[in-house]
Order: structure tokens, then C-alpha cells, then sequence
């Protein structure tokens, strides 16, 4: 009993220092982003808006910002009913491709984003999709679909076929028993898996360094080149920005979770 009690403190001093580890930057940015000097210094000397006046005054970062958004919402849009589909087939077929289908749509996580991004580059350097914004969104929808794979296959695992049955029983097809019966008990995964395309559409910067330039450059691609040329303090508003944003997106994760499991 007590060397399981010694075990529990050790790994709960573990966790709580890796989480301070991680939210160190966080605790830093932050701060950084309200400093009113020219050059990033910690702890600010004096604090304004001064740097989100500059983003918002700024049409360059209007427009990758906008960019951003659009292809983010797209590949959410996208992605999700994709996904939907892929897990509902993979949990219900029964032919032998979709032992493989999985796999298939699983490899943008388990291939290292350097090779998918090299990869992506090349097909679109071939069809003439470099620095467009229908090519950005494809890219992202691609890079999304796991996450909505994931978190509706989970339900999917766990959902009683029964139900389904029994509607079809009584005369349904299977598409309006799956949007009368199944979609609202599984409604919670699939905005999970929405709102995580949408959080992973956001973020990413390495296929968008590669595919994604000009007038459709995304926020974190400006972000790396800005960074790789002067220190910004704008950056730190922007990343302050992001954060609160998915932040705020996680919450409704947790939120629409709770609220199925409540129904339930």
C-alpha cells in the first residue's frame, strides 16, 4: 500500500512537471505579446496593445490570417463527412478492403509531415496546385481526415447496431437510419473530429511552407519567414491569438463530450 502510494506521487509529480515544462513558452508568449517595446524582453518593461494594433493594421497579415480561416473551415467542412463515411464503412463492411482502408487513411499521422510535405509538393508542382488556395484545402482535408477517423470509430466500436436495425426493420434505408438513429448518438465524436481538423488545419506550417505562397500564404507560413528575418514582437500577439482560439475550441470539445455522456 505504501509503495503504491509512493508510486502515485512520483507519477503525479511527473505529470505536473511535464505540464509545467509545456506551458512554460505559453507563460512567456503571453506577456511578450502586451510589451510596448520594439525588441522581445522578459518580463515586458511596459505593457500595450501596441502589437495587436500592429497585426490588425497590418493587410499582409489580414490576408494570411483570412487565408488561414478559409482553408481551415474548408478542410473541417470537408474531412468530416469524409470521415464519417470512412469510419462507418470500415465498421460495418464486411468486403476485404476494408482491413486495409484504415491503414490507408491513417498514414498522413504515421508518415513523418517532412515526407507527406515533400510528397504533396511534388504531385502539386506536377497539376499546377502550388500556392493555390483549392490546393491548401486539400492538402489540410487530407491531413484532417485521421482525427475524424479516430474519434467517430470510437463511437462507432461502442454504438449498439441494434437500434439501426430495428429502424430499418420498420421500413428506413440505411442512409436516413443512420442520420435518424445513429448520427445524434455519435454527434459528440463527430464535432470533436471537426473541430480538431479545424485546430490541425490552423496550426500547420510545414506542408504550408511547401504548397502555400503568395497571395495564399497561411498565417503560420508568414509567421516562420517573418520570425527567420527579424524578431516581431507581433508574432507573440499572433501566437497569443492561436492559442486562446484553440483553446477555446478544446473547451467545446470537452463541453459537447460531457453533454453525450450526460445523455447518454
Amino acid at each position: 500500500m505504501t509503495k503504491l502510494s509512493f508510486g502515485r506521487i512520483v507519477l503525479g509529480a511527473a505529470v505536473v512537471l511535464i505540464l509545467l515544462f509545456l506551458m512554460v513558452p505559453v507563460l512567456i508568449v503571453v506577456p511578450l505579446s502586451f510589451s510596448d517595446t520594439r525588441f522581445m524582453t522578459f518580463p515586458p518593461p511596459a505593457y500595450s496593445l501596441r502589437w495587436y494594433h500592429s497585426f490588425f493594421d497590418n493587410p499582409a497579415w489580414i490576408d494570411a490570417a483570412r487565408t488561414t480561416l478559409i482553408a481551415s473551415t474548408c478542410a473541417a467542412l470537408l474531412a468530416t463527412p469524409l470521415g464519417v463515411c470512412a469510419a462507418y464503412a470500415i465498421q460495418n463492411g464486411t468486403h476485404w478492403i476494408m482491413r486495409y482502408l484504415r491503414t490507408l487513411l491513417m498514414l498522413p499521422l504515421m508518415v513523418p509531415i517532412i515526407i507527406v510535405a515533400v510528397g504533396v509538393f511534388f504531385v502539386y508542382s506536377q497539376a499546377g496546385y502550388v500556392n493555390t488556395l483549392g490546393g491548401l484545402i486539400l492538402a489540410d482535408t487530407m491531413l484532417g481526415l485521421p482525427y475524424v477517423l479516430i474519434s467517430v470509430g470510437a463511437d462507432l466500436r461502442t454504438f449498439d447496431r441494434t437500434q439501426e436495425m430495428v429502424a430499418r426493420s420498420l421500413g428506413m434505408n440505411r442512409f436516413r437510419s443512420f442520420m435518424a438513429v445513429t448520427l445524434p448518438q455519435i454527434k459528440a465524436s463527430v464535432i470533436s473530429g471537426a473541430v480538431f481538423v479545424f485546430i490541425q488545419a490552423l496550426d500547420e506550417t510545414v506542408v504550408a511552407l511547401f504548397v502555400s505562397g503568395g497571395s495564399n500564404q497561411t498565417l503560420t507560413r508568414r509567421m516562420f519567414v517573418t520570425l527567420r528575418d527579424e524578431i516581431d514582437p507581433t508574432i507573440a500577439a499572433i501566437s497569443t491569438m492561436l492559442t486562446a482560439l484553440t483553446l477555446c475550441l478544446v473547451m467545446i470539445v470537452v463541453v459537447s463530450r460531457r453533454s453525450g455522456a450526460a445523455r447518454a
